[in-house]
């Protein structure tokens, strides 16, 4: 039963990974809303500085635009992030299944090993003792 040994470890490992990828594109989804909050409020301010709110007009800040601009790129980042997250989601539950489904096959191994450890026990001290020694 080693071969299903390996099997769950793997497959552990296998549900790890994918458990620590929707992590980490938490993470990164978290950081790049918390940057284009943050730039948001650069703007405004920004703005209420110039006096000038709308981006066409010839005097609109430069620093404005530039943070519009990266703003617009996190959220374009934010918006590939979440599709990546629901795929990765979607892989991590896969990946958690079949690990449920390693560990249950190996369970029942073991239950079918101990039956048989059981029953040969039960013939051996069931068996006379000539029998036993030849």
């Amino acid at each position: 039963m080693k071969s299903r040994d390996t099997l769950v470890r793997l497959k552990r490992f296998q549900a790890e990974e994918k458990r620590r990828r929707v992590v980490q594109l938490n993470a990164m989804i978290a950081e790049f809303t918390r940057m284009s909050t943050e730039l948001d409020r650069e703007i405004a301010l920004e703005e209420q500085r110039a006096n000038i709110s709308d981006p066409n007009h010839f005097a609109y800040p430069t620093y404005a635009r530039a943070a519009r601009t990266r703003r617009d790129n996190i959220v374009a980042s934010l918006t590939e992030l979440r599709g990546q997250l629901e795929e990765a989601e979607a892989q991590y539950k896969e990946a958690n299944e079949e690990f449920a489904k390693a560990q249950s096959q190996e369970a029942r191994d073991r239950g079918v090993e101990r039956m048989v450890d059981v029953v040969a026990e039960r013939r051996s001290a069931e068996m006379p003792e000539a029998f036993r020694r030849a």
